[in-house]
C-alpha cells in the first residue's frame, strides 16, 4: 500500500512539473501585461520539436553537410552560423556609442558568436564519435537544454513583435488580443503540421536508462530531472522577479504599465524579457516532456496547455507561488482520480473540484482581489 501511494505521488510530482513549468510562463505574461497568452501551449509544443531537431542534429543524425567533408568546409560552416547570430544579436542590442577613443564590444553578441561555434564544433565531433556511449549523450542533453530554451525563446518573442506588439501600441481592447493569441496558436499547429506532415517523431533517449528505488516505488533518472528541473526553476525565477532590476521592474510594469517609462524603465525591453523567460520554460518543458513521453505530434501541446492555464487560474493568476502550487494541485488530483476511480473519468472530476475551488475563492489559492481608485 505505502508502494503504491509513493509511486502514485513521483508520477504527480513528473506531471505536477510539466504543467506548473507551463503555468509560470502563463503567469508572468499575464503579471506584466495582463494578456492570456494562449499561443503559450503550443509553444511547449514547438519546443519539443526544437528539443528534437538540436539533439538529433547534434548527434549527427541530420546533417547538412556530409560528415567527410574536408574541415575547412566545416570550419566556414561553424562559422557562417556563428557570423550570423553575432550580426542578429548586435543588430537587436543596438548599442550606443560609447566615449571616442574606446572599443564598443557587444559582449551578449560575443558570447552567442562562441555559444553557436561551440555547438557546431560538437556537432561535428559527434558525427565523427558516433555517439552511442551513455557519457555522450549526457553531454548532448547538456548542450540540448539551454539551446532549446534560447531557441524557443526567441519564438516567443517572434510571436510578441510580429502579433501582439502592433496590437498594443494601437491600444487594441484585450479581447483582440486575445482572438490574436488563439489564432497565433492554430497557425504554430498547423503550421508544424503542413511542414512536416502527419507523423510524429519518437524523441532520442539522451539519458541513461537508471532506475532508483524509493521504499519500493520506481523512478527514473528522466522523471527526477523533470521534478529536479521544476523547482530550480521556480527558485530561479522567484529570485528573478524579487531580487533583481529586470525583476523589480517588471513588478512595476505590473502595477501601472503607464507610469513606467515616465520613471525611465524601457517599458519594451521589459515585455521582450518576459515573453523570453515565459518561452524559455515552455521550451525546457517541452523537451523534458519529449524524453518522458517520447512521441511529437504537432498538436501536442493543446490540451497540456489549457490544462496548465487552469492550474494558473486555481493557484491565483499573475502570482508565481500559486501557478507553481497550482500545476501540482491539477496533478495530484489527477493521478489520485486515475487510481481511485479510472482514467475516463480523471478530467471530469479534477476539475469538478477545481471548479468548486474557483467558486469558493474566485481569486484562485495565492490570488488577491485588485481594487480600482477613482
Amino acid at each position: 500500500m505505502l508502494e503504491t501511494v509513493i509511486q502514485q505521488a513521483l508520477n504527480a510530482l513528473q506531471l505536477g512539473s510539466y504543467y506548473s513549468l507551463i503555468a509560470l510562463g502563463y503567469c508572468l505574461v499575464y503579471g506584466v501585461l495582463l494578456l492570456i497568452n494562449f499561443a503559450h501551449g503550443d509553444i511547449f509544443m514547438v519546443g519539443a520539436y526544437i528539443a528534437f531537431f538540436a539533439a538529433t542534429y547534434i548527434m549527427g543524425q541530420h546533417a547538412l553537410i556530409p560528415p567527410n567533408s574536408p574541415i575547412m568546409v566545416k570550419l566556414v560552416f561553424a562559422g557562417f552560423f556563428a557570423l550570423i547570430v553575432t550580426a542578429a544579436v548586435s543588430f537587436a542590442i543596438k548599442k550606443k556609442p560609447q566615449a571616442p577613443g574606446r572599443k564598443n564590444y557587444s559582449y551578449p553578441a560575443i558570447l552567442g558568436g562562441i555559444f553557436i561555434t561551440v555547438t557546431a564544433a560538437i556537432y561535428y565531433w559527434g558525427q565523427g564519435m558516433k555517439l552511442e556511449t551513455g557519457a555522450d549523450k549526457i553531454l548532448v542533453f547538456a548542450v540540448t537544454m539551454p539551446l532549446t530554451m534560447i531557441l524557443t525563446s526567441v519564438v516567443g518573442v517572434f510571436i510578441e513583435r510580429v502579433a501582439y506588439k502592433p496590437l498594443r501600441l494601437k491600444g487594441a481592447n484585450r479581447l483582440y488580443v486575445v482572438i490574436t493569441a488563439l489564432m497565433m496558436g492554430i497557425i504554430l499547429e498547423y503550421g508544424n503540421l503542413s511542414l512536416l506532415g502527419t507523423s510524429r517523431l519518437s524523441y532520442p533517449t539522451l539519458l541513461p536508462r537508471v532506475v532508483f528505488d524509493v521504499a519500493g516505488a520506481k523512478i527514473s533518472i528522466t522523471k527526477l530531472t523533470a521534478i529536479a528541473a521544476s523547482f530550480l526553476m521556480f527558485a530561479l525565477l522567484q529570485w528573478i522577479v524579487t531580487r533583481t532590476k529586470l525583476g523589480m521592474a517588471m513588478r512595476a510594469v505590473s502595477y501601472d504599465k503607464f507610469a513606467v517609462p515616465l520613471m525611465g524603465i524601457p517599458l519594451d525591453a521589459v515585455i521582450v524579457f518576459t515573453f523570453f523567460l515565459g518561452s524559455s520554460m515552455a521550451g525546457m518543458a517541452g523537451m523534458l516532456y519529449a524524453m518522458n513521453f517520447p512521441v511529437l505530434d504537432p498538436f501536442m501541446g493543446a490540451l497540456v496547455g489549457w490544462k496548465a492555464f487552469v492550474a494558473a487560474v486555481v493557484g491565483g493568476i499573475g502570482d508565481i507561488r500559486g501557478a507553481f502550487v497550482g500545476g501540482f494541485l491539477l496533478a495530484f488530483l489527477e493521478v489520485i482520480v486515475a487510481a481511485v476511480f479510472s482514467s475516463e473519468l480523471r478530467d471530469l472530476i479534477s476539475f469538478t473540484i477545481l471548479l468548486g475551488i474557483l467558486t469558493w475563492k474566485p481569486t484562485g489559492l495565492f490570488g488577491k482581489p485588485k481594487t480600482t481608485k477613482i
